[in-house]
């Protein structure tokens, strides 16, 4: 689905404030690796419905395990095991206690270091194989099945074998530490990191499970069919703490929404809450409503958070304008898209705003192959609106 950095914006999926953005919210990844995946999902939200019901099966199979979900791998993990290649560590002789005793002597700081650090890579091989076993004899979907297999032949050595099979919190002796050391010193950077950015894919599918649990989250349907559709019963927005929910119904025959009221009545809520729920459909994840059914949504465009640009010499009302015209050109293609409008041409006098707002409204409505939302003080166009079809609120 496409969306621009203003959609972005205007929705705060992301801000520059981020505990305020839906992505701070939903983000409950425990390494920086699954972070990164679960921003990648968040740029790229799905326009082909196979992808999108193939990340809910994932999200839901991971959410009916989320108990026996593996925490040995944590941040701390992972950094240890980067840095570990980072540092310039001697050559390890043969693992005998001769030799490894000679090695402690000598190398102290290399040998002090890879004992500490094997305790990280034992915890991480260990979760790996949970997950492993997690997902073995279940009905998984294809990806978790096919990532862990990979994740699987990769960790197929002996060396790495014996070392998930020691206990939790082992202290490694000092052939122990020469033995496992000089292996993943030599014969596992490659793997590892492999293994780590397939754990990322993982993390980051294990918060958007945990976040449809914590916040009771429901998997939309989606409907198969040339219109338009948004059919959601008790939506509401997902920043909110105590939300007021709405029931939203739009198609062909009623596709554009007219929003007016005083100040503070929360149109500006339900723009963004519509367009939030349809963005978080289209990640394959569940939405803050009791019951949605929607079709794909080839493009999300919103036009609420307008600045001027002083720099270039651009007025609020110019940039209006062109965020408006750039609109109209983009959605006159056939395809299906959702645009969202909070006071349009506030930048102007009430007498050119109305003028303006009715000419662009009547062209707008004309485009059935797209679904709108707007929302104005100017309740005086409310009526002719009607007659052209809009619903009005």
């Amino acid at each position: 689905m496409e969306l621009d950095n203003t959609t972005y914006n205007d929705l705060s999926i992301f801000q520059a404030e981020e505990e305020f953005s839906i992505f701070h919210k939903l983000n409950f990844t425990r390494t920086v690796e699954g972070r990164e995946w679960l921003l990648k999902f968040f740029r790229n939200p799905f326009s082909d419905l196979r992808q999108i019901q193939e990340t809910q099966h994932i999200i839901r199979t991971i959410y009916n395990n989320l108990n026996d979900w593996p925490l040995t791998i944590t941040n701390g993990t992972v950094m240890v095991i980067e840095r570990f290649y980072d540092s310039n560590i001697d050559a390890m002789p043969g693992a005998n206690f001769l030799n490894a005793l000679t090695y402690k002597v000598f190398h102290a700081a290399d040998f002090s270091l890879v004992r500490y650090s094997l305790t990280h890579f034992a915890d991480f091989v260990r979760g790996m194989h949970q997950l492993i076993d997690l997902f073995e004899n279940n009905n998984a979907p294809v990806l978790i099945r096919s990532y862990l297999h990979r994740a699987k032949d990769l960790m197929n050595k002996k060396q790495i074998q014996e070392l998930r099979q020691l206990p939790a919190g082992t202290k490694f002796n000092l052939t122990q530490t020469i033995y496992f050391g000089a292996f993943v010193r030599d014969h596992f950077k490659s793997p590892v990191f492999e293994l780590i950015n397939i754990y990322g894919r993982f993390d980051a599918w294990y918060s958007m499970a945990l976040s449809t649990q914590r916040f009771n989250l429901s998997f939309p349907e989606f409907v198969v069919q040339d219109q338009p559709l948004i059919d959601a019963k008790q939506l509401y927005h997902i920043l909110l703490p105590t939300p007021v929910p709405y029931d939203v119904q739009m198609s062909k025959e009623s596709n554009f929404v007219f929003l007016t009221g005083a100040n503070m009545a929360g149109k500006s809520t339900f723009i963004k809450a519509v367009g939030s729920a349809i963005f978080l459909a289209q990640l394959g994840m569940g939405v803050p409503a009791t019951n949605m059914r929607l079709t794909i949504f080839d493009g999300l465009l919103s036009n609420i958070n307008v600045v001027d640009n002083i720099i270039k010499g651009e007025s609020y009302f110019f940039n209006e304008v062109q965020r408006i015209r750039n609109t109209i050109m983009k959605i006159n293609d056939g395809r299906k898209w959702l645009v969202l409008i909070d006071e349009l041409f506030k930048g102007t006098n009430v007498q050119d705003a109305m003028k303006c707002s009715f000419t662009v409204i009547q062209g707008l409505i004309k485009i059935k192959s797209a679904l709108f939302i707007l929302s104005t003080h100017l309740y005086e166009i409310g009526e002719e609106l009607k007659r052209e079809g809009a619903h009005i609120f």
